[in-house]
């Protein structure tokens, strides 16, 4: 028999592998020949060797039945005497973040990281990796200021019939606006353009924003001095001093940049403006005697302010409800995606588990389960879109002008077809973000496909919900990801932007068809996986049941040693 070294750590194994056995079959966790069956009812028959093995055996056949069916130990509380000593145990491993004993021995080395538990350290490096990575996506947004291009175009006086009049409004605006570059503080990507690259057209610099070539632009009119002169010179009541200066926005391409960044700057612009230019037009119009008291007090709006910049927003954003539909309400896209993997495995397992049928092929089982998960994200993203239907948000307007703002009801991609448009968005976007997470959790398994949902929630929505625009470098990745394309296709359709929507869908299928391949592989490593843990598991139990055989022999044999006296000792154990 081979020497057993620390008995009392093989009764540990052997009261393991018993409660691991009382959960599961019936039969006895051990099953062993006895040796003397023949003699057991005539023990007279034995030599005298025999017998003391015979009895040796018994006793230890009844002690191992003894152990087996003793009672379970009673609970206890936390803070009991009889739970200092694990408790101080447990307390070290926890505080070591990262260090267990290996099974059976307080003094086997420490094991450091294995990847089959969550140990504090872990936990502490993937809260800095990947929280930081939200963190860092608005940590540079002053310093990037200058990525929001801002198209500023002088029209003032260059166009017949108004290019014989000596512009005042629109030198005005571009020194003003040159100026406030040449300011240290941040400021935006203000560009002052000749009106020639836009054809001397004021129209073309609102399609220029509709197709994101800037954020917003500043457009002086070619009429803005000589109707402001004319004004004081006839008194004429009717002048609009909006008229001069429009400012063009469009707040739905992602109303967190535009509200949070644009609109202050561009009030800020404003009201410098007039605090420059309304003292410099005063003391113009004082300055010109031709100019009768009568007429300027007709004209008073020609004389303060003389020009108020007014806002255009070619596609406001609206309603309210829209906010879900293109930003956090997509969060909850990937949660159920992730999800519908531990929802629909144990029912996809039952195909293979022989419970009164043979298994299924397992390359069937590969095509039924990725044939049930596009058919589950099919069904459960038209339940998503339907939530956006529900609370009225607008799929039945029509496209509106690329260079006026809409009608007050709003207006879509495709009118009526917009909903089957946006269904269908969803879908690609829940397939592309699923099968990821459905390839992931077969590789990595628990407990990490919790870190991989934090990760991939993180990952998408910093470069999604936010302008990568003005996200440090290193986040131009987020173009390529999946819930970026979600979104900006969903401004696309919902507000009548500018279409990409043929670029989303491509990049999404594109997700799709690259998880859809590595699906099988990491079918066939999951099933590879498991096999290999149950091997493992068999060979632990196996190695239970020796060490608890030589333990109740051991016991048996020190047993015998203490009543037969020093003679037995030179028997044959």
């Amino acid at each position: 028999m081979g020497s057993l070294e620390t008995p009392a750590d093989a009764s540990r194994l052997l009261i393991a592998a018993w409660s691991d056995n009382s959960s599961g079959s019936s039969q006895p966790p051990l099953s062993r020949p006895h040796p003397y069956r023949s003699a057991a009812h005539n023990p007279r028959m034995l030599d005298k060797h025999e017998r003391r093995d015979f009895e040796t055996y018994n006793s230890s056949e009844d002690a191992f039945h003894h152990l087996k069916h003793k009672q379970p130990h009673r609970s206890v509380g936390f803070w009991h005497p009889h739970m200092s000593k694990v408790r101080a145990h447990v307390l070290y491993l926890w505080a070591r973040t990262g260090t267990v004993f290996q099974s059976g021995s307080p003094a086997s080395f420490p094991v450091w990281l294995t990847p089959d538990r969550i140990v504090v350290l872990v936990l502490v490096v993937a809260i800095l990796a990947i929280l930081s990575l939200y963190w860092a996506v608005l940590f540079r947004v002053e310093d990037n200021l200058a990525a929001l291009v801002v198209h500023v175009v002088d029209f003032d006086g260059q166009i017949a019939p108004y290019n014989d009049v000596n512009p005042v409004v629109g030198p005005a605006v571009t020194k003003l606006v040159d100026q406030m570059r040449q300011k240290p503080m941040a400021n935006l990507g203000y560009t002052i353009l000749p009106a020639s690259d836009f054809n001397n057209d004021p129209i073309a610099v609102r399609e220029a924003v509709y197709d994101w070539k800037s954020w917003a632009a500043v457009v002086v009119n070619a009429n803005a001095t000589a109707l402001l002169q004319r004004a004081v010179e006839t008194g004429n009541s009717s002048y609009d001093p909006t008229g001069a200066v429009q400012i063009i926005i469009q707040t739905a391409r992602d109303q967190t940049t535009v509200q949070s960044y644009i609109l202050p700057a561009l009030t800020s612009l404003v009201d410098e403006f007039g605090a420059v230019f309304g003292p410099m037009w005063g003391q113009m119009v004082m300055a010109n005697t031709s100019l009768t008291r009568e007429n300027l007090q007709k004209a008073a709006t020609a004389v303060n302010p003389g020009v108020a910049p007014t806002m255009l927003d070619l596609r406001p954003f609206s309603p309210a409800t829209a906010t879900p539909a293109v930003s956090i309400g997509l969060i909850y896209l990937i949660i159920m995606a992730f999800f519908s993997f531990s929802f629909f495995l144990p029912i996809h397992m039952k195909y293979i588990k022989p419970q009164g049928h043979p298994p299924l092929h397992f390359w069937q089982l590969i095509i039924w389960r990725w044939c049930a998960t596009i058919a589950a994200y099919f069904v459960i993203s038209l339940t998503y879109s339907a939530i956006s239907l529900a609370f009225q948000i607008p799929f039945w307007p029509g496209p509106a002008s690329h260079t006026e703002p809409p009608p007050p009801w709003g207006a879509t991609a495709y009118g009526r077809a917009t909903f089957a448009v946006y269904w269908m968005l969803n879908f690609a976007g829940m397939t592309a973000l699923g099968l990821a997470c459905e390839n992931v959790a077969m590789l990595a398994g628990q407990p990490w496909t919790a870190l991989w949902l934090i990760f991939w929630v993180i990952t998408n929505v910093s470069t999604s919900f936010y302008a990568v625009d003005l996200a440090p470098g290193f986040y131009r990745w987020g173009y390529a990801w999946p819930l970026h394309h979600v979104v900006q296709a969903s401004r696309q359709l919902l507000f009548d932007l500018r279409s990409r929507v043929g670029l989303d869908f491509g990049v999404l299928l594109a997700w799709c068809a690259v998880n859809t391949a590595l699906f099988p592989l990491c079918c066939y490593f999951m099933r590879w996986n498991t096999e290999r843990e149950q091997r493992q598991a068999e060979k632990d139990k196996d190695r239970l049941e020796a060490a608890a055989i030589e333990l109740i022999s051991y016991t048996t044999h020190i047993h015998q040693l203490e009543e037969n006296g020093p003679e037995t000792e030179t028997d044959n154990f």
